[in-house]
């Protein structure tokens, strides 16, 4: 329908008509305004003004409570409306002074209104948040907003965080003003206990530690208070003043046993380990400078030097958090890390679907801001001793070392290829990136195969349900009931609903193996009944005398951890427990037998949890800020030595001469201070030559402690092997870590009578070099057989060379022989021919006995070593660079099977070695190992052209 045309003349007139009216209102208005009326109202504005700018609180206040009082009045009626609901959620999303006050009002109101609250939010609001729906059927007590998890069917083929936490449901569409607020109602459950049983935990009659309650201290029922009345902030501050690592515990922390298992709220606890994760991940999300702010400006305790320095040893939990909280106080600190990467079992133990690399760095971020320093590839025992610390001017010692060797079962079989520990198997994905298609870590075949993990632990779930995220079928063996595992609750149930089989009262007693490939296949297990209980209080498993036998393609082994003895051993005046873990003093205290030096964690405890060990770094960080009897100057003095010291542990390891030997064989003379001073004959380091590439084990050349650096003699075979050898000089290994393992054991004979015989294979030239250099200062008389393919492969041996120097140096102390396959060198044949003449000439060379056999080279060498000398009863060592991840005996591959009165025992060659007696070695278990990843390293030398 057509619009009628305006009339011109029209508007003319109405114009007309209201510029007469404005101009009567104009008139009357200037008329009043000289009335005393409208001069007293104009007076009083100005008043009313000039008071608003002086005291806006008083006004602010005033409409404040005047709002208040229009939400009393709603909620003491029968229901509160969906009108004034739907009003009252949006005031609380705006995020505003008003919100605040919002929150403050429903969090002091009687519990009775609270209900009403969550009734109205139930009936009204549900729709928009599902998550309300039923809310207030039975709550505060046994309803509760869960945290967002991802559905199993999503997250069992990918390592995306599992639990999502609050802010999962950001998602969802959610904003993060909305997680607040159901965050903010999960707090409205608490009850503000005056006992306090989430922070403190509850007496037990007889016992001296409470029941549950927080190890960290966090003042959680502080924490709940400022939540609830919106000061989130705050409430984080709060948690950091006493755990700096709420978004990693917050994940970790086994709360159903500790603050929630102690919670007012028995049959629904409030989740108080979700909030205490959610709130620095909400500062994340709200202020993501926020870290960079609160650090901004603090000064760094090096330069100022007023306290003296810290040495803290390994950067797990127990590490991390003691750095922490000196570095807060003003203390310089320096953690020393084994590994490449930091973070100890939080990095290397816990899969990324139960806690993001991303927190932990988070963690190590916050105490680089305060000044603290890190040393990575640094294994204090062996890169350097307790004492050297305190020598480089470390006034106190927290070590945090964690847990070591891996425990097996030691029945037959065990020696079988794929049967490996869960440290190993996690270590291998986690820490080194396995999974990754850009990392070169080897894993064991798990897509469509039949996975076996051996425990029921926390480290059994994650190792499951990393292998479940690998494409494996994977079965859970426990010898007790579900009920009696261990893991928490909420780990066991997550791998069952990802498809992981349970088998429980069963327990293996052997582990069949495929006679040709070596490798596993199936596992006969044992049928268990419960007896009666035992110390821990849990019932007894005893055989029925029944068994199974099924099938297996890899078995994991999570039986938990015995001490490393690396410190231990580095430090004989350091008093151990029974079991070999580091003894704390008197009750209360975490001091060690040594002055100064304090322990906690794993490393004292023998094996824990995560926020145990955080409890502990804390208690002994508390205990070493007290009275510092020094001078100003002494501490400057010690704050600039260990100063240094930090700075030549950081050294970057680069390449400083290159030298092709033969054929594919490159001798590399590389920057590495520490380890060039600590180095003995017989050791080795662990290598990673870029970041993305694997641990591997070389064995130190030589080494100048003067120069500052070490020697390492490479032979191009694998992909790791080839691109080291491409290196260039000035180019920087990602990491070494070293010296490794027990040097030679060396004894003094009489040089007249007895000769050390020596059978170098190939690359075994180098290991042999140190120690035969080490026997001859001692004034033994060495004879050396050393073998190569051809005259092609030569290196070493001429006058200007180490062993032409060597022989000039040592005259007729020294015997050399060489040997080559083809003949074109020396004695044709290998180096068992001229070994095998001295046995048969009465065991003598050249009229001297001999006293003992050191063999290196390649395993079947070194195996037919022994085998030639174990008839004649002639003592014989062999050097084993076995398979190795971390090579501090940590992850138990380096197995090697040995025989001790007539049984199988595992030894470790980076712990128990490398050199170990040959004849007690089993070899025919143990020469397959080197073949575990056979067809995956040839799958990676294609990748990348080495094939």
């Amino acid at each position: 329908m057509s619009q009628a045309t305006p009339n011109p003349q029209d508007d003319l007139y109405r114009y007309l008509n209201a510029s007469e009216s404005l101009e009567s209102t104009r008139s009357q208005i200037e008329a009043l305004e000289q009335s005393d009326a409208v001069n007293a109202f104009h007076n009083q504005m100005e008043l009313l003004k000039r008071r608003l700018l002086q005291e806006p609180q008083a006004f602010r206040e005033m409409f404040i409570a005047d709002g208040a009082n229009a939400i009393v009045w709603e909620f003491q009626q029968p229901e509160l409306s969906e009108s004034f609901i739907n009003t009252f959620w949006e005031f609380l999303l705006r995020d505003d002074d008003i919100s605040k006050v919002l929150m403050r009002f429903v969090w002091n109101v009687p519990l009775g209104l609270k209900r009403k609250f969550v009734k109205a939010l139930d009936q009204h609001l549900s729709d928009r948040y599902p998550m309300f729906k039923g809310l207030s059927n039975g709550w505060p007590a046994d309803s509760f907003i869960p945290p967002y998890i991802r559905s199993p069917e999503e997250r069992s083929t990918d390592f995306e965080l599992v639990n999502q936490g609050y802010l999962g449901y950001m998602n969802t569409g959610l904003t993060a003003r909305e997680v607040d607020m159901l965050v903010w109602l999960e707090v409205l459950r608490d009850k503000q206990c005056e006992e306090r049983p989430c922070e403190i935990g509850l007496h037990v009659a007889g016992k001296a530690d409470p029941k549950g309650g927080c190890p960290v201290k966090i003042h959680i029922p502080q924490v709940l208070n400022l939540m609830g009345n919106g000061r989130f902030r705050e409430a984080m501050e709060l948690i950091e003043s006493c755990n700096p690592l709420p978004n990693v515990t917050g994940r970790v922390c086994p709360q159903e046993l500790q603050c929630q298992g102690v919670c007012a709220h028995t049959k629904q606890p409030i989740e108080i380990g979700q909030l205490e994760w959610f709130l620095p991940q909400r500062e994340k999300v709200v202020n993501p400078d926020g870290v960079a702010e609160r650090f901004a400006g603090v000064p760094n305790p090096w330069e100022q030097a007023v306290k003296p320095p810290i040495a803290i040893v390994g950067s797990g939990p127990a590490g991390l958090i003691n750095a922490y909280l000196l570095a807060a106080e003003g203390y310089p600190v320096t953690v020393f890390e084994a590994f490449h990467a930091l973070g100890g079992v939080l990095r290397y133990g816990i899969p990324e679907f139960r806690l993001p690399n991303s927190l932990i760095d988070d963690v190590v971020a916050k105490i680089k801001l305060l000044g603290g320093k890190f040393v990575q590839n640094f294994v204090v025992g062996k890169t350097a001793t307790l004492q050297d610390l305190k020598n480089a001017g470390f006034w106190r010692i927290f070590v945090g070392s964690g847990a070591g060797l891996p425990r097996f079962m030691n029945i037959p079989g065990e020696h079988l290829l794929n049967v490996m520990s869960a440290n190993e198997f996690l270590t291998r994905v986690n820490l080194m990136q396995g999974l990754r298609e850009d990392y070169e870590t080897p894993l064991p075949e798990t897509r469509g195969k039949e996975v076996l993990i051996i425990g029921g632990g926390n480290t059994a779930m994650d190792a499951a349900r990393t292998a479940r995220r690998l494409g494996g079928n994977v079965t859970i063996v426990y010898r007790r009931t579900r009920s009696e595992m261990p893991a928490r609750v909420e780990e066991l149930h997550h791998a069952l609903e990802e498809g992981i089989q349970l088998k429980v009262l069963r327990s293996p007693c052997e582990f069949i193996g495929d006679d040709k490939t070596h490798f596993v296949m199936a596992t006969t297990l044992e049928v268990i009944a419960l007896g009666e209980p035992d110390a821990s209080g849990r019932r007894s498993p005893a055989p029925t005398g029944e068994k199974e036998t099924v099938k297996a393609d890899l078995v994991i082994m999570a039986l938990g951890n015995d001490p490393n003895p690396i410190i231990r051993d580095s430090e004989p005046s350091l008093k151990t427990t029974r079991g070999g873990s580091i003894e704390l003093g008197t009750k209360g205290s975490m001091q060690t037998s040594l002055n100064g030096i304090y322990s906690g964690g794993d490393a004292a405890r023998g094996g824990s949890t995560a926020i145990r060990a955080a409890g502990d770094g804390q208690a002994a960080a508390r205990e070493i800020v007290g009275e510092i009897n020094m001078s100003a100057a002494e501490i400057a003095g010690m704050v600039e030595q260990a100063k240094a010291y930090t700075e030549l542990g950081a050294t970057p390891q680069t390449i400083v001469d290159k030298i092709d030997l033969a054929g594919g064989i490159v001798e590399f003379i590389v920057k590495a201070p520490m380890i060039a001073k600590s180095a003995r004959a017989g050791q080795f380091v662990r290598v990673l030559a870029w970041p993305d590439g694997e641990l591997i084990p070389l064995t130190l050349a030589d080494w100048d402690e003067k120069e500052g650096t070490i020697c390492l003699v490479v032979q191009g075979m694998g992909t790791t092997s080839l691109g080291i050898n491409k290196m260039k000089i000035g180019e920087s290994f990602a990491g070494i870590a070293g010296p490794l393992g027990l040097p030679s054991e060396l004894h003094h004979y009489d040089p007249k009578k007895q000769t050390v015989v020596f059978t170098a294979g190939g690359v075994g030239l180098p290991p042999v070099y140190p120690i035969a250099r080490e026997h001859l200062r001692l004034g033994n008389h060495v004879t050396l057989i050393s073998g190569f393919r051809s005259s092609s492969l030569l290196f070493w041996i001429a006058e200007n060379e180490r062993v032409g120097k060597l022989k000039a140096e040592f005259g007729d102390l020294l015997d050399v022989i060489y040997c080559s396959n083809d003949g074109s060198f020396g004695i044709h044949g290998f180096v068992t021919t001229p070994l095998e003449e001295m046995l048969k000439n009465g065991k003598k060379s050249k009229g001297r006995d001999i006293a003992e056999v050191v063999t290196i080279g390649p395993p079947l060498m070194m195996r037919a070593v022994s085998d030639l000398t174990k008839p004649y009863g002639v003592k014989t060592v062999a050097s084993l660079n076995s398979i190795m991840v971390d090579a501090t005996g940590m992850c138990g591959a380096c197995m090697v099977p040995v025989n001790l009165d007539g049984r199988m025992v595992r030894k470790h060659a980076c712990v128990d070695g490398p050199e170990i007696d040959s004849h007690i070695i089993d070899w025919d278990k143990f020469l397959p190992r080197f073949g575990l990843f056979k067809p995956q390293e040839q799958a990676s030398k294609v990748k990348h052209g080495f094939a």
